[in-house]
């Protein structure tokens, strides 16, 4: 841990830092480069090849035996089992050993074995209370299917399999992201059916597409992690993207009726282990990550983890930076056999321009942005017109097991995101563009607080896995905001005039402008709920979920200190019903699901006579086939969904600058996804998502009725990647992926009076990368056709762009 506080000092006396506004890694890669040194003589073992162990842990009902302690004897090596019984124990030297697993009113077993260096060893374990049962042991290559993770303890908040999960979900692994060089986290969602291009707002926070509704990423670790800002993926395990309005488990705020974007960060574990990582490539890309891992007693009881990164980035364009130094530390203290304690935190602090928004004039008749003529490379903008952006999140989660049959999980959440300083945007009037700026201030405060009692047990012959909760979640947050215009300027010939709109004028237009009473709003929103989910095996093979959530909303509304006025406050209540089942034609291969699943939003728009939005509703109908063949070698999800969504908000055509709420929506599609290993070393991911969208119902003088939204993007999605590593001989390592992104033409404005076009797109990304146990080299091509394409808000996204990764791992 010596280098990591080496370089936040070294980082720290550099001048006006987080500013960047002069910025150099010279000095922190010198300094990387040293404690390599230092950390190699500190925390390295022998040189020598190291084995690995893996397996499962049941109890003789096949449940999955969590927290069961497996020592190695001659070593002390060891570990615990997870939620879903699994463990592992790396770098352990070849040799024979005893293996030990115990717990608490279980029978021990022990075990003999054999660790050949360079392979990995599977050792279950089947604890029972006598003689009768016994330990299966055999051995395995590593021919697993590297990019499937699907089992989870968040989708359903409960330990289930995805063959006995009647909702939707895929995840995004870490290995899968190491692979394609993922530097920013919005990147890693082009392997997630129906995500389409990232939206990037002006603080850097982003949103995809799921079944046709702009879905946030909020959610951390299965509760609130909201940030404001942008999300720098060093710290992430995988992502998970659960399908369909899922307001039943997860708070409303959070989710969007397409879904929600879990993702889930890395957590300690009981072996010392350090990975550095930096990355160069175009538009002055230079960044540095480590990820630091050290038990911090010798009986491995309390761990701790910390991943940070140092991430500068120009545009492709003529001006933007994305500068920022991101924290992550994590503890976990196994006070005894039943309590275990988890804190963590995210520290963040950076430097940025705003992202690239057009509004696109309905008076002009220009219907495609690749006829509008204007030129892709322009930002329009100015490097210094910036904002800062920081955030500083705690989190805690304390899980104690009542008994055999019940545990108790606490959670509590706090987070802080603002940024501070000048976002832009831009707009369109027949050919000239009009570059405008607003100073602001917003800072964002988010208390959550979970409670849970999750039970596994029987009732009669009816296995029932419960969850029980309670939650409190509280949004405040404080406005300050003054925007100001700049002369309209050509968009094809600029001249000049294009260099005007810089940090000196803009803050003069501020200074000059007339203070109104929105110029400082707060606003704060509560929301009380009681949720429970039950999942019950009626035989061997068929099981249905059965849940309810109870949600009470409080909105103060609005608050303007200048006048004291208080508008939109409201209170809300809503119920949220969910069950699903699942058949499972072959017992843990293939099986039969459908579901129906209730989401709402409460609704904070303005109506023009004051008047309370009810809550939107969308109900999904859901069903189809999910399939896990030939040991995991093979896994495949494919669904019908149909969402109908009511008490639609929109703009109110007879009073502009307000909503009315007098519409619905439809949406339903198919969605495909296969994740594939047919043969050693050679992988593939490939999802399909195809979205039918459209307002059934509109109020008058909308122009919206019987048409797909704008927000909803393309119809048609793909995505795949194909990647070999060679996994034995005198190239071992060695690997190659490429992969492809489809997306069929979209709207940015789609109204019967005017439509403004976004044409469909291809891109193709390649990798070539010499993967060993101590380090990684890898080249990463992404856009090699250098596709001009475009995001909702008419973005230009990146062209060709190259990607070098060296890994050291000790």
């Amino acid at each position: 841990m010596k280098f990591v506080f080496t370089l936040l000092y070294a980082l720290k006396k550099r001048p006006n830092y987080p500013s960047f506004k002069t910025y150099s890694l010279t000095k922190p890669l010198l300094i990387i480069l040293l404690v390599i040194t230092t950390i190699n003589t500190v925390f390295a073992s022998d040189d020598g090849a190291t084995g690995i162990i893996k397996g499962k842990v049941s109890t003789s009902d096949g449940k999955p035996a969590e927290f069961v302690n497996i020592t190695i004897k001659e070593t002390n090596q060891g570990t615990s089992a997870g939620h879903d019984g699994h463990y592992i124990i790396k770098n352990i030297k070849a040799g024979q050993y005893i293996v030990m697993a115990s717990f608490v009113g279980l029978q021990t077993q022990t075990r003999t074995i054999t660790v050949i260096a360079g392979e990995t060893l599977t050792l279950n374990f089947i604890l029972t209370e006598d003689q009768s049962r016994f330990t299966e042991i055999y051995i395995k290559a590593t021919k697993n299917n590297k990019f499937l993770r699907k089992e989870t303890d968040d989708v359903a908040k409960l330990p289930l399999k995805d063959l006995e999960n009647p909702q939707v979900y895929s995840v995004v692994t870490s290995d899968l992201m190491n692979e394609q060089i993922v530097t920013s986290y919005s990147d890693a969602f082009k392997n997630i059916p129906g995500a389409g291009v990232p939206l990037v707002y002006n603080n850097g926070r982003t949103t995809l597409l799921s079944r046709g509704f702009v879905t946030g990423n909020y959610v951390r670790n299965g509760v609130a992690g909201y940030d404001f800002n942008s999300i720098d993926p060093v710290d992430i395990e995988k992502i998970e993207a659960i399908k369909g309005p899922s307001g039943t488990l997860f708070n409303s705020s959070l989710a969007s009726f397409g879904g929600v974007f879990n993702r889930v960060t890395k957590k300690p574990f009981d072996s010392t282990r350090t990975e550095l990582s930096y990355q160069t490539g175009s538009f002055d890309l230079s960044r540095i990550t480590a990820d630091v891992n050290v038990p911090l007693n010798k009986d491995k009881t309390v761990l701790f983890r910390i991943n940070t990164a140092l991430h500068n980035e120009h545009s492709f364009q003529d001006a933007g930076f994305d500068r920022g130094i991101f924290v992550a530390p994590s503890l976990t203290y196994l006070v005894n056999d039943r309590l275990t304690i988890q804190m963590d935190a995210e520290v963040g602090s950076g430097d940025a321009t705003s992202a690239y928004r057009l509004a696109p004039d309905p008076t002009v008749k220009i219907f495609n942005i690749k006829d509008l003529g204007i030129d892709y490379n322009r930002s329009f903008g100015n490097n210094s017109l910036d904002y800062t952006s920081q955030q500083f999140d705690i989190f805690t989660q304390i899980n104690y097991r009542i008994s055999d049959e019940w545990k108790s999980q606490t959670i509590l959440n706090k987070t802080f995101s603002t940024t501070r300083g000048y976002v832009t945007q831009l707009s369109l009037s027949d050919t000239s563009i009009r570059q405008q700026a607003t100073k602001e201030d917003y800072p964002y405060y988010v208390t959550n607080v979970q409670q849970n009692f999750i039970g596994d047990f029987k009732i009669g012959s009816l296995r029932n896995r419960l969850i029980v909760g309670f939650e409190y979640y509280n949004q405040k947050s404080d406005w300050t905001n003054v925007t100001v215009s700049m002369p309209l300027i050509s968009y094809k010939n600029p001249g000049a005039a294009y260099n005007n709109f810089n940090a000196a004028k803009v803050a003069a237009l501020v200074a000059a402008a007339a203070p109104t009473n929105n110029g400082y709003v707060q606003n704060d929103q509560s929301s009380y709920a009681a949720y429970a989910s039950d999942v019950i095996n009626f035989t061997d093979q068929l099981s249905g979920m059965l849940s309810l959530r109870l949600d009470r909303f409080v909105n103060d509304g609005a608050y303007t200190p200048s006048n004291g006025v208080r508008s939109g406050n409201f209170d809300q209540t809503a119920l949220s019903p969910k069950f699903g089942l699942v058949y499972q034609l072959i017992k843990d291969q293939v099986s039969l699901f459908g579901n129906y699943m209730n989401g709402f939003n409460n609704v904070t728009a303005t109506s023009f006579d004051n008047s309370t939005f009810k809550p939107q509703y969308a109900n999904q109908w859901e069903g189809g086939v999910k399939v896990d063949l030939w040991d995991h070698k093979l896994s495949s999800t494919v669904s019908y969904y149909d969402i109908n969504v009511t008490n639609t908000v929109m703009d109110d055509p007879l009073h502009p600058g307000f909503s009315t709420q007098a519409g619905t929506q439809l949406s339903k599609g198919v969605e495909t996804e296969l994740i594939v290993n047919p043969f050693r070393g050679f992988n593939i991911i490939a999802g399909y998502a195809y979205n039918n969208s459209k307002i059934t119902e509109a109020a008058a003088g909308t122009h919206l009725l019987g048409l797909r939204p704008a927000t909803a993007g393309p119809d048609k999605l793909a995505n795949l990647w194909i990647s070999y590593r060679i996994p034995e001989g005198i190239v071992k390592g060695i690997g190659v992926g490429a992969g492809a992104n489809y997306g069929s033409a979209s709207y940015q404005t789609n109204t019967t009076t005017f439509k403004f076009i976004i044409p469909s797109y291809t891109t193709i990304d390649a990798t070539v990368f010499y993967d060993q146990p101590k380090y990684r080299i890898g080249l990463k091509i992404d856009n090699l056709t250098n596709e001009k394409y475009w995001s909702y808000r008419l973005a230009p996204q990146d062209p060709t762009r190259a990607t070098l990764n060296l890994d050291y791992k000790f």
